[in-house]
């Protein structure tokens, strides 16, 4: 770090997101006590964890798993708040690359590629930059996996699925999305990559298509698990 720098950490010094302490040099987007206690699944351990359940009788996924348990309420729900809705990228990277550290002697440090889930293109515009990217971004650096943000597209926008049930979230994500290029899939182990996971329609849909290559098989990882 240069004078400059310190200059501006001086009158303008990062936070904690969650608690707002000043950070040190060593540290980025939380403190490291904030860090120790974010409340991790471990779902990475356990290959009947969870999110893995979600995904049973639906879809052929190979393992997924998540980082942390996202709340309503929670010290740590200001972390996705901040990451989609307030320009936050640094969260997702920075979440990102911790979560892939903790994967690093896991299955998933294996695939061959990461892919974001997309944003339509007219939601993309309005947000600047699209929050999944941000997380595979983190753990492509983390995991030493390559990641591509085009190939997976949405192609039809729809309506949010916050307040939608299970069914109606399969029915607002069904045939959204479309590859690119799906000869560049072939054979390879794919980690789709979102935010956080609730039904896991988006991720069921995403999965249903890249499925349709021959040889792939599919993984998934969010940031968090509601």
């Amino acid at each position: 770090m240069n004078f400059k720098d310190d200059l501006l950490q001086f009158f303008f010094p990062e936070l904690c997101v969650v608690c707002h302490r000043i950070l040190t040099r060593q540290e980025s987007v939380l403190c490291m006590d904030c860090f120790f206690h974010i409340p991790r699944t471990e779902f990475h351990k356990d290959p009947e964890n969870a999110v893995a359940q979600l995904f049973w009788g639906r879809v052929g996924i190979e393992n997924a798993a998540a980082f942390f348990y996202f709340s309503k309420g929670s010290l740590y729900q200001v972390l996705i708040h901040k990451l989609k809705y307030r320009g936050r990228k640094d969260i997702g990277i920075e979440m990102g690359r911790a979560f892939g550290a903790e994967l690093k002697s896991s299955i998933f440090a294996s695939a061959n590629l990461i892919l974001p889930v997309p944003l339509h293109p007219s939601k993309l515009k309005l947000r600047g930059y699209n929050q999944s990217e941000m997380i595979a971004e983190g753990l492509s650096r983390a995991l030493e996996v390559a990641t591509d943000f085009n190939i997976l597209q949405r192609v039809v926008s729809g309506q949010s699925q916050t307040r939608k049930s299970r069914f109606d979230r399969y029915l607002n994500a069904e045939g959204k999305y479309v590859l690119s290029n799906p000869a560049a899939l072939e054979g390879k182990h794919i980690i789709i990559v979102d935010d956080v996971v609730t039904t896991g329609s988006t991720l069921e849909a995403c999965a249903i298509e890249i499925l349709r290559v021959p040889g792939t098989r599919v993984s998934v990882l969010t940031l968090a698990v509601a």
